[in-house]
């Protein structure tokens, strides 16, 4: 009995579906916001292509079945993310934020939040949620034990309600529409200054129109040039009590569950990218002689260096799709796949991106080509969504820590720690 890597006919149709609405409707992003010069105004120019998503059902199928969506899996939403995110990476990461921000609620939730809170992204509209993880001074030591250290956004309880106080950078989505703002926005903070994080690390939930959420400046990235990147600040900004997900020292655990979705679907975004730079590497090869009197690719060379980044794609596609797997089959518990995907696809990808600049030469630092912009992408897949060093590679070795750590767990499914 073998191990089968076949699609089902669901798969392969939903994997056709998303190739054809990335060169249908995501093709049209580039030119789009091409006449823009601020990330806002970018950003603002992905609502219709957005509003598309929705339409398609993408939006919908983050919310669980049981709560009134349609429930991708992670292994579907990756097979997906490829095939959008080898056109445009833009509106896809509108969506990975979007996800994001109710991943806390799906895992941690109570029945009536979740119907609150997913009321919003059922609707048919272009809802945006944003995740108000990382500090102005940098998230990795988000759950740091050490006094002054660790996340300063501060929520302090005042009879029924908590106060919030504090500023976050790079909350992706989080200005809104024209600064209309988010649907929800969700908080990783402190409920208190003084106690240490498996006592006070906390996610609360801001909805939409609730006073005190400012934005106080946009972060102009060197790639993902229409997503946005806000700074923002929170000033005496009040929320029911019952807008905390989970309890007071639960945020660590709530933070690693919800990077654990997207670590394989940012795996897969890196193959999406790097399929883009191999299919213009390996188009160049064919047309182009350089001076020479047959195409480059009839050269040893040519033929070598495209094999590296084809063998570089399907490894990472596959290590992508076995950790979506994982994940599904794990409800999420299992973080050591999600975390190796996320690390080994986005540094792979630089490194093939890389490799495609080398075969085409010069015209690829050019304009003539269009492998500079997606190295901007791919630059930035080690260094965001809890960048490689700070946080993902820390999750894994605070798992090899643990004395329950079962290093081939999970190439046979299973939990990385067992109970």
């Amino acid at each position: 009995m073998g191990i089968s890597f076949s699609l089902s006919e669901e798969q392969a149709q939903l994997r056709e579906g998303a190739r054809l609405f990335a060169e249908n409707i995501l093709s049209k992003v580039e030119a789009a916001i091409a006449p823009y010069g601020t990330p806002e105004e970018r950003f603002n120019q992905l609502k219709p292509f957005y509003q598309d998503m929705v339409d398609a059902g993408f939006v919908n199928a983050l919310v669980p079945e049981s709560d009134g969506g349609t429930g991708m899996s992670s292994l579907s939403f990756a097979l997906a993310c490829e095939e959008l995110a080898r056109v445009d990476v833009n509106v896809p990461s509108a969506i990975l934020g979007t996800g994001l921000s109710l991943q806390p609620i799906i895992h941690f939730g109570t029945p009536e939040q979740k119907k609150r809170f997913f009321s919003p992204f059922l609707s048919g509209q272009p809802a945006l949620g944003a995740l108000a993880f990382t500090e102005s001074a940098g998230g990795a030591n988000y759950a740091s034990p050490e006094p002054g250290a660790g996340a300063q956004t501060i929520a302090t309880r005042d009879g029924n309600e908590w106060v919030i106080n504090g500023k976050k950078s790079y909350t992706t989505n989080g200005t809104g529409w024209n600064r209309e703002g988010v649907e929800l926005m969700t908080v990783l903070c402190r409920t208190s200054a003084d106690l240490p994080p498996d006592e006070s690390l906390a996610v609360i939930i801001i909805e939409k129109g609730t006073p005190g959420v400012e934005t106080v400046g946009i972060i102009d990235t060197m790639g993902h040039r229409a997503v946005i990147s806000p700074q923002i600040v929170f000033n005496n900004v009040r929320v029911p009590i019952d807008n905390m997900i989970g309890v007071p020292g639960q945020g660590q655990e709530i933070m690693e569950t919800t990077f654990s979705w997207t670590g394989a679907l940012i795996g897969a975004a890196c193959v999406g990218r790097m399929r883009a730079a191999f299919d213009a590497a390996y188009a160049f090869a064919k047309a182009e002689k350089r001076s020479g009197p047959v195409p480059i690719i009839d050269y040893q060379n040519v033929g070598y260096m495209l094999a590296d980044i084809k063998m570089k794609i399907e490894a990472a596609r596959y290590l992508a799709w076995k950790a979506a797997d994982q994940y599904d089959k794990t409800g999420g518990r299992d973080r050591e796949l999600a975390n190796i995907s996320k690390v080994f696809n986005s540094e792979l990808s630089v490194q093939a991106v890389y490799d495609a600049m080398r075969l085409i030469g010069v015209d690829a630092y050019s304009d003539l080509s269009p492998i500079p912009a997606i190295m901007q992408d791919v630059l930035c897949f080690p260094i965001y969504d809890g960048g490689n060093m700070g946080v993902r590679r820390r999750q894994m070795h605070e798992m090899m820590r643990n004395t329950n750590y079962d290093p081939v767990a999970v190439a046979a499914g299973l939990n990385s720690i067992h109970d």
